[in-house]
């Protein structure tokens, strides 16, 4: 305040009026956001801007919702748009596809994904099916999402990674995000769209912050299902992976590049439609092959990915076999250290990528 209280007994208050514009102009590029209140964030400007859609669940009004991913929601918009359910996966998912085809846009959660077991018959045969056998009369607008795959501490029945279950189904949508960017744009594009979506969350990283840029904050801003994104540039392997093992292998990435070794960094993003073309470009590019994923090896997502590489042109350009890096062909144990030994570790990354290399 002295200093301008000086520019302007001086004369000169120009100067300072332009000193103190070009301060105000300055604004930080980008914000930490966790990804519990970007998916927050996301379902409030939807539901805000849309009066069709509406959440349902197991305790997402009064209580927050088990994971606090809905805090707020309720007391904003009131019981017809934020609606507690009874525990029963089958009643409410049921209800939430009829609406979706009566017209209105419903995000069905489900406290976690191995519950979903209860209402597949309603996700599988009612709502992704409609649409073919209507002959593309009926459309199901309709997203289920909650938290998927390994969690800590709650053993076998709470920890199963459903990517490759959903992803097998014609008619179904399956995005995985890994940061607050992911869970933002593609909710609201998920919320958006006139298909079933399974939204397959993370628990383990809904309190992670991540730093958001200025444009990913609009509320116009979404992000294309269907399309990966390449999170770290690198010239000698390819890693391909999904929600949090996309963090695993940015840290493996960064351990090797001490050693001279630069790995390219693949997030999936969305598991159904797969972005062939983007793992493709990367393959020719460094002409090896890592995937990683939490769930289980036999009928993987990196399966699937490995045979549509040896299925395409960037076969050719292999320089070795393609490597996956799953889960243990195993339930989940519930002791910490055979839970440690049953998901991938940024060891077991980097061992498989220095196999792959030869070193």
């Amino acid at each position: 305040m002295a200093s301008l209280s000086c520019f302007l007994r001086s004369g000169r208050t120009a100067v300072a009026l332009v000193v103190r514009r070009e301060f105000h102009r300055t604004a930080p590029v980008s914000v930490q956001v966790t990804v519990r209140d970007a998916l927050n964030q996301a379902m409030d400007e939807e539901l805000e801007r849309d009066d069709r859609v509406f959440l349902l669940g197991e305790e997402v009004a009064q209580y927050d919702g088990a994971y606090k991913v809905s805090r707020g929601l309720w007391k904003k918009y009131g019981d017809k748009r934020i609606i507690d359910t009874p525990i029963t996966e089958m009643g409410f998912a049921g209800i939430a596809v009829g609406s979706a085809m009566a017209g209105l846009r419903p995000i069905c959660e489900f406290m976690t994904w191995n519950f979903s077991m209860q209402a597949i018959d309603q996700v599988i045969n009612s709502a992704a099916k409609t649409y073919y056998m209507s002959a593309g009369r009926q459309n199901v607008p309709i997203v289920f999402r909650g938290p998927n795959g390994a969690s800590a501490g709650v053993a076998a029945q709470h920890s199963q990674c459903f990517a490759a279950w959903y992803a097998h189904c014609p008619g179904l949508k399956v995005v995985s995000p890994w940061n607050a960017e992911d869970a933002r744009g593609l909710l609201k594009a998920a919320i958006r769209d006139d298909n079933p979506v399974i939204f397959l969350e993370n628990e383990l990283m809904y309190g992670v912050p991540f730093e958001m840029s200025e444009e990913s904050q609009s509320k116009d801003f979404t992000i294309p299902i269907g399309k990966a994104k390449v999170e770290r540039q690198g010239s000698h392997i390819t890693l391909v992976s999904h929600s949090r093992m996309v963090g695993h292998c940015l840290d493996a990435a960064a351990v090797l590049a001490k050693e001279g070794i630069e790995c390219e960094v693949v997030n999936l993003r969305s598991i159904r439609p797969l972005d062939v073309e983007t793992i493709e470009t990367s393959v020719m590019k460094t002409n090896h092959l890592v995937t990683v994923e939490g769930g289980w090896p036999q009928f993987g997502v990196g399966a699937e990915i490995c045979a549509r590489i040896m299925e395409g042109p960037a076969f050719n350009y292999l320089d070795a076999p393609a490597t996956r890096v799953t889960g243990v062909d195993i339930p989940m144990p519930y002791a910490k250290l055979l839970e440690d030994n049953s998901t991938p570790q940024i060891k077991d990354i980097i061992f498989s990528i220095k196999k792959t290399l030869n070193i």
